[in-house]
């Protein structure tokens, strides 16, 4: 189970925003930078300023982030707006956008070095493992449970606790450890989808 599930849903209510961008000129590759930007500036702010308070930008950021990546995906099906750009910036980005949201996590109090970093290696190995069932059998696999989507829910929400109850950062290695578990239980399930031909 993973809230990939839940993306036709989300995409439908979408869409009058979607055709109203296309209205406007804005192509999917916009989307995509813009996302890709968003998660730099607002990971820089987290680093410059890692105080607790602030991590509630992080679950408004993912969202926002969650949107544009359906948008950039519709405009890209449904306008007739697919690339090869926009293929490579949509996978890059991801990984970027990750990063990017994700490494002040290290700045955290009782936050150690290493855990988030590996932490950080195993979400980008998810989305390598993805690609590499679309290059075996051309099928992209995004089995979980530890997707995109459930790391935005995961760690948006972790973030907002410990923005609004600052103490709870003593309980940051349980949870980037508890991360790094179903991040290597998802590269599994891709990979496994790689060789069964995505069933």
């Amino acid at each position: 189970m993973t809230l990939y599930s839940i993306k036709p849903a989300f995409q439908k209510l979408l869409r009058p925003l979607m055709f109203w961008l296309y209205r406007k000129g804005i192509t999917a590759n916009h989307i995509t930078l813009t996302a890709i930007g968003l998660s730099v500036l607002i990971g820089a702010i987290l680093a410059l300023f890692p105080y607790p308070k602030l991590f509630w930008l992080l679950p408004i950021t993912l969202f926002i982030r969650m949107a544009l990546n359906a948008l950039d995906g519709m405009l890209a099906r449904e306008c007739n707006q697919q690339s090869r750009l926009g293929a490579v910036l949509n996978e890059l980005g991801d990984v970027l956008s990750d990063i990017a949201l994700y490494l002040p996590f290290i700045l955290l109090p009782h936050s150690n070095t290493a855990t988030v970093l590996v932490m950080l290696f195993c979400a980008a190995l998810t989305e390598f493992s993805g690609i590499l069932a679309q290059t075996i059998n051309g099928i992209r696999s995004y089995a979980g449970p530890m997707g995109k989507s459930d790391r935005a829910l995961i760690f948006g929400s972790w973030s907002l606790l410990i923005a609004i109850w600052p103490n709870l950062t003593i309980w940051n290695n349980f949870i980037w450890c508890a991360s790094i578990l179903l991040l290597i239980w998802t590269c599994i399930n891709r990979c496994r989808s790689a060789i069964h031909g995505g069933r």
